[in-house]
């Protein structure tokens, strides 16, 4: 390969996602677990959202051998009352453990119209998106969060003191789905390792350093800024209420105190659309109410209004047919983790020198 720093490689899906699987089954991932895990990952990747894509594989081999991922482990349910469950994902795979809770919250919805799963000790789970889409793909709305230790600062301060906790909700149409999936924060830290290995700078509203200050340079970003100020902080903060502390696994808190703890929590939601009325009509009126939106004046320079969710839709449509672009950076830590694992990289393509879209 002669592509130069700075530039792009070009995979195809399949070979990409087979190579992050390969990667994570040598890195200790049981062989469900690494699928699965790909799966997640890619299907950013094919989206547009490369900061929560393959590039994170290093680090989660990393997280297996520091102890805070258990590669093997199995969630399963450990309480049932009514449509709301919990579920001990043992510090399992991100994927894996909202894969099964997701499948419960839909379980829950078929049997009692709306399921709610509760996911107690997982870890980093990627974009949540894919999992609030399954529901909507199942006939459901969707919503998902998850919750992790302190990244980003809470509004009025200069330190890290709550984290990035996304959300996102996905509900059926009768095309694609209307799917939001955000970060509570103004960039996602993944935005920022995209960055970094793609040799890049950063808008300054996306970090502050080590001393508070706002930086575009992303290898001094030390925490992350909330979306929107008060707002961005305040709905972190519910997060963490919602998915850590409901289920006696607190993050936040004890972070603070000077407790050192991966732990990490979830919530899948699964309201089942034929529980209140028909879908069929549900899904024309969410087409609808989307058409009627996308018909609005546009501002001055806007081409297309866009529904939640829906470049990446056409993202990953293009991706499928032509490839999926990764950062050069990305691709050698990549290749030099199968190096030392003995996994052969695939073939790839010299695309040029700008970085690829990071979300």
């Amino acid at each position: 390969m002669t592509a130069r720093d700075g530039g792009r490689v070009l995979l195809r899906a399949d070979d990409l996602q087979r190579y992050a699987a390969a990667l994570l089954k040598a890195g200790g991932f049981a062989e469900r677990q690494a699928r699965q895990t790909s799966e997640v990952l890619v299907w950013a990747n094919l989206r547009g959202v490369d900061s929560h894509g393959v590039l994170r594989v290093p680090r989660y081999i990393e997280m297996v051998e520091a102890g805070i991922i258990d590669p093997a482990a199995e969630p399963s349910i450990a309480r049932r009352d009514g449509a709301v469950s919990v579920l001990e994902a043992r510090r399992a795979p991100g994927a894996t453990a909202m894969i099964a809770a997701m499948d419960e919250a839909i379980d829950g919805a078929a049997q009692f119209g709306v399921g709610w799963c509760c996911a107690r000790g997982i870890t980093h789970a990627g974009a949540v998106g894919y999992y609030a889409l399954e529901a909507a793909r199942r006939g459901c709305i969707g919503i998902v969060m998850t919750a992790s230790g302190p990244l980003m600062a809470y509004h009025g301060a200069r330190a890290s003191g709550v984290s990035t906790n996304p959300i996102a909700i996905a509900a059926p149409s009768t095309g694609d789905s209307i799917l939001l999936d955000m970060s509570t924060a103004t960039a996602a830290l993944g935005k920022i390792m995209a960055a970094r290995d793609a040799g890049t700078a950063i808008p300054e509203s996306w970090g502050l350093d080590r001393a508070g200050r706002p930086t575009t340079d992303p290898a001094d970003v030390t925490t992350l800024t909330p979306l929107g100020g008060h707002k961005g902080s305040g709905l972190s903060l519910m997060i963490e209420i919602i998915a850590s502390v409901l289920v006696a696994n607190p993050i936040i808190a004890p972070a603070l105190e000077g407790a050192k703890s991966g732990a990490m929590n979830g919530m899948a939601l699964a309201l089942r659309v034929s529980a209140v009325g028909d879908l069929d009509p549900f899904r024309l009126e969410v087409e609808r109410l989307a058409g009627a939106v996308k018909g609005l004046p546009r501002a001055v320079g806007v081409e297309t209004i866009l529904m939640p969710g829906e470049r990446g839709f056409h993202t990953e449509a293009e991706r499928r047919r032509d490839g999926i672009p990764l950062s050069i950076g990305t691709f050698k830590r990549l290749s030099a983790l199968g190096d030392k694992c003995g996994v052969a990289a695939p073939t790839v393509q010299d695309v040029g020198s700008s970085p690829p879209q990071a979300g």
